[in-house]
């Protein structure tokens, strides 16, 4: 009898375990699982190119010497503004002074020359005009004074030229800008015929300029929805933007002001440049950047972030929730 009712209560135990089970089994999946839903967007989407471009100066003058001497003076401080006609260098002169000397000697020769034939053909024009002397003489006096003129003027330009070289001596900046590391110091000598390196560079940085290349088939992309052919991404107004180092967009829109007459047959690349303003002297020449420039525009185009859309081999799916509050999967065409 005992082990009787210990029979019926074990299996009553398990019939209502059994049934307990169902029930969870059932509420859990009457539970709808939780999806998150973003509303599609329609609105014009413009697509975008970035291309590596690097920085130069509006203007980017090299200081090369004119004259062969030595560095006797330096009057600048490296990576400083300086102004156009600013004493940058000084050269040891002391040879050009002697030049000059030498030139202004020899036209000094030259005009007592000249004097001298003047005074010649003087008498000797009015003796020839009574027959006193020949033809003959009165042309080699006149020969003589043309020849004495003449060498005037080549010891004046000899004179001019050695006060050049001798002005030389002291180097000015041509342009206003900032002006770099000098490549030699106070003792070194320097010559024109030197073929190294410039003494120093002067950039004027009050605009860049941002040279980049484009592919030649963007370049005919651009070229088929240019306005303009004959002025071609200049006359288009295409707004630039440049991308930093730092991953940071610089704050001044640019435009596309030369593009190159040809496609370079050995990269199969077409040189673009733009112009920047630079008031606040952030950007530098030399500085690698990303240049950003819009290459399309979709108008009205339906928007949804890129991690709804699945791939089924060429097939591209989204879920749209339907009015049942249903998901039913629904084939897209992406663009780019």
């Amino acid at each position: 009898m005992i082990a009787t009712n210990k029979g019926l209560t074990a299996l009553a135990f398990i019939t209502l375990h059994l049934l307990s089970c169902k029930e969870q089994t059932q509420q859990k999946e009457q539970v709808a699982p939780e999806v998150m839903t973003v509303s599609v967007i329609q609105k014009s989407v413009p697509v975008y190119g970035e291309y590596v471009g690097e920085t130069y100066g509006k203007a980017d003058v090299a200081i090369q010497p004119q004259v062969d001497g030595t560095i006797i003076g330096i009057h600048f401080t490296a990576g400083s503004f300086v102004a156009k006609g600013q004493l940058l260098y000084t050269l040891d002169d002391e040879t050009l002074r002697n030049k000059v000397e030498l030139a202004e000697a020899r036209h000094a020769q030259a005009s007592t020359m000249m004097v001298k034939a003047k005074a010649d053909l003087d008498r000797v024009e009015p003796l020839a005009t009574m027959k006193a002397l020949s033809q003959r003489e009165l042309d080699a006096a006149k020969a003589a004074y043309e020849a004495a003129k003449s060498e005037v003027e080549i010891a004046f330009a000899a004179l001019k030229n050695a006060k050049i070289d001798l002005g030389d001596a002291t180097i000015e900046s041509p342009i206003s800008g900032i002006i770099g590391i000098s490549k030699l110091q106070v003792g070194d000598h320097v010559g024109k015929l030197n073929l190294g390196e410039p003494l120093n560079m002067v950039s004027s940085v009050d605009e860049i300029r941002v040279r980049f290349t484009i592919s030649e088939d963007e370049y005919l992309e651009y070229a088929r929805r240019s306005k303009d052919h004959k002025g071609f991404m200049v006359t288009d107004k295409i707004p630039v933007t440049l991308i930093l180092s730092d991953g940071s967009f610089y704050d001044q829109t640019g435009s596309i002001n030369i593009t190159n007459r040809q496609i370079d047959p050995a990269t199969g690349s077409f040189l673009v440049q733009a112009v920047f303003p630079n008031s606040k002297r952030l950007l530098r020449p030399g500085q690698f950047v990303k240049v950003r420039l819009q290459k399309d525009l979709y108008p009205d185009a339906i928007v949804v972030p890129q991690q709804a859309i699945s791939q089924l081999q060429s097939k591209y799916q989204v879920f749209v929730v339907d009015d049942s509050s249903k998901l039913q999967p629904k084939l897209v065409t992406v663009g780019n």
